[in-house]
């Protein structure tokens, strides 16, 4: 597979794994009183109200032209104001909750139309191979998304999810990480454990929704 065929199949469940992801924060902000994403008109699921250039465009496509071991990305961070929160504490925390979980279910639903397109005629071989690719990208780019974002590490939804189940004064210290997550994620990208934290639970995920599935690997 040349490098405009991969991109072709990866482009699709790239935007719509990040984009989808951000649009589930602020569906979940505004069901529980935040109204702000709204108002900015970032519910929308059009790629281009969310599309970052460097984390939705640079870096997927860097990743893929050098067969990095995994891909992932980000888009513009839906805008949460946590003081219109019913419960600003636990609201918070739900509303980290459903970036992770929008991909969960998006690889769910990857791994469908991978099984529908293995069930084509053998004459829609020309439709059904490049159906099964991205339905193959599709759900590991969402896993990794998901696992990626549940490292409890500030300001990763997994973090923000951990310091709503803190008590008010550990959430407090716990918070004051989160200047520094950035920079923790890259060091552990560069020293190659984010790999290594990261594989195990993916494969996990990835060989359940296979074995559901029947899915040739």
């Amino acid at each position: 597979m040349n490098i405009i065929q991969t991109i072709s199949i990866w482009a699709i469940p790239v935007l719509f794994a990040i984009t989808l992801h951000e649009v589930a924060h602020g569906w979940t902000a505004r069901y529980f009183g935040d109204s702000t994403a709204h108002m900015l008109g970032r519910l929308s699921i059009n790629p281009i109200k969310h599309i970052d250039p460097i984390g939705t465009v640079l870096i997927p496509l860097l990743l893929v032209v050098s067969h990095a071991p995994f891909l992932f990305g980000w888009a513009k961070p839906v805008p949460v104001n946590m003081a219109q929160l019913r419960n600003p504490k636990r609201d918070m925390a739900i509303v980290a909750a459903a970036g992770p979980f929008s991909n969960l279910v998006m690889a769910i639903a990857w791994a469908m139309l991978a099984k529908i397109s293995t069930l084509l005629p053998g004459t829609m071989e020309g439709l059904a191979v490049p159906l099964f690719l991205m339905g193959q990208a599709g759900i590991i780019i969402n896993l990794v998304l998901m696992v990626l974002n549940l490292l409890p590490l500030p300001p990763l939804d997994g973090g923000r999810v951990v310091t709503g189940l803190l008590p008010d004064h550990l959430a407090r210290s716990y918070s004051r990480i989160e200047p520094y997550g950035f920079f923790i994620l890259i060091g552990l990208l560069v020293l190659g454990g984010l790999s290594l934290i990261l594989g195990p639970p993916i494969s996990l995920f990835q060989n359940v929704i296979y074995q559901i599935f029947a899915l040739p690997s």
